[in-house]
């Protein structure tokens, strides 16, 4: 959501409606923003955010309201939110009818009570800003600042109502917080649930209030809570040499020769991602392919070494201790599949649906692995990464089964048996996208 913004006019609300309300929401941080506001005016606004970097509490939960210039309410969580590879499930709790200061304002990150900091208290039966009749905001402030960076889903706004977050989410048997899909709440006057399993802002509490796309495209991908898609590292990014945007599924680098990861590591199953080389202007010096977790090399190509292997863009040639000769070339548009079966260590290139080598997807399927780039890589309970390195000005767009690069989806949806993630291209039978799910097949 980092260019996209929703937007919805409220209606008059009673009273108790705007002392008390409940917003759960669940996001996926690429970096930072803004996730619920209202702000007719500087003078009469709030809004919930993750605070932008840069900010001298970045990376933290931040409420703010202001009624006719002065603060009704502001409070800052302890908690840094710098995983950006999960979910996070926020419930904000508001009840100013307490008359304990401070069970009037109560935030909750994956059910867990957080320690709040308090520029201010809301009085006593004080009526606050969210639930007045003017537009409310989901993925910026109301003035164009704070836009939201990464995923939602599953938002309920109940007005007249203070819910604990056991209502939303709930613990499963291995102790893992988890999400309900469908909760047995009240919405009030101007309650909502949008975002439930996929982009559609029509409101699914029944109540009618639907929201709008204002600005940017609302894009429908396949990362959820209940199934966790890779994406590229922006945590493992060596001297800021790489840029990450669109939930860290873009790369784009800024200097020459540096390697960057994907979040997962896997050391058993099947399994199959594309990236499409966006851009090339920094040259066809990109390197794409697979590398050991205890020897990465964030400073140079992958497999200028024996612990990475990797596919070059210039001429084709395949990469591990030195080049030889492998596949074809490729350069701006080419989308690459790479199928990794970390069972026997073994690893497949296909440029545009085509795999290289002579390799056919029948033979990935049943696991010949005569036509592969390498087999027997590393050892036996290694740990791999997905990684590819760039020359500055290069751009990659990654698809490990979102069904989008960037935020264009995928032409034509190629067949994929294991029904986990949707790519471009045919997927060998047996293999899987990397997530969540993928990895418990």
């Amino acid at each position: 959501m980092a260019t996209t913004d929703l937007t919805r006019t409220f209606t008059v609300a009673t009273a108790d409606e705007r002392k008390k309300h409940t917003y759960s929401a669940w996001i996926k941080l690429s970096t930072t923003g803004t996730f619920f506001a209202n702000r007719p005016s500087n003078d009469y606004r709030f809004y919930y955010m993750i605070l932008p970097s840069g900010h001298a509490s970045e990376y933290q939960f931040y409420c703010y309201m202001v009624y006719n210039g002065s603060a009704m309410l502001e409070a800052t969580g302890a908690r840094k939110f710098r995983d950006v590879n999960g979910w996070y499930h926020i419930v904000v709790r508001t009840d100013t009818t307490q008359g304990t200061a401070g069970d009037r304002f109560r935030v909750y990150i994956n059910g867990e009570q957080e320690t709040l900091t308090m520029g201010h208290t809301p009085d006593q039966d004080e009526e606050l800003q969210v639930n007045r009749d003017t537009t409310h905001y989901i993925g910026e402030e109301g003035n164009g600042n704070g836009q939201f960076s990464g995923y939602m889903s599953h938002i309920h706004f109940c007005d007249g109502q203070s819910y604990a977050p056991t209502e939303f989410g709930e613990t499963d048997s291995n102790g893992v917080w988890t999400i309900k899909t469908s909760p047995s709440v009240s919405y009030g006057t101007n309650g909502f649930f949008i975002l439930k399993d996929g982009n559609s802002v029509t409101d699914q509490s029944g109540e009618g209030h639907n929201w709008a796309v204002n600005a940017g495209t609302l894009t429908d991908m396949q990362d959820c809570p209940d199934n966790v898609f890779a994406t590229m590292n922006p945590l493992d990014n060596y001297e800021q040499g790489s840029t990450f945007t669109i939930g860290n599924n873009k790369v784009e680098w800024n200097t020459n020769n540096k390697t960057n990861y994907a979040n997962f590591a896997i050391n058993k199953g099947k399994y199959y991602w594309e990236m499409k080389y966006a851009n090339n202007t920094g040259g066809s010096d990109a390197m794409i392919g697979m590398s050991v977790e205890d020897y990465r090399q964030p400073d140079d190509y992958p497999g200028h070494d024996s612990t990475a292997w990797s596919y070059y863009a210039s001429n084709g040639s395949k990469y591990n201790s030195g080049g030889s000769s492998y596949g074809d070339s490729w350069t701006t548009n080419d989308i690459i599949g790479v199928a990794f079966d970390a069972d026997t260590r073994t690893l497949w290139f296909s440029k545009n649906g085509v795999w290289q080598n002579s390799a056919t997807i029948a033979e990935i399927a049943a696991g010949t692995t005569t036509n592969a780039a390498w087999t027997n890589m590393g050892t036996a309970g290694n740990f791999f990464f997905p990684c590819m390195s760039g020359y500055d000005g290069n751009k990659a767009e990654f698809n490990f089964g979102n069904g989008y690069f960037s935020t264009t989806a995928i032409t034509s949806e190629g067949t994929n048996a294991s029904g986990v993630g949707k790519f471009e291209y045919d997927v060998p039978t047996n293999f899987t996208a990397l997530s969540t799910k993928g990895l418990n097949i």
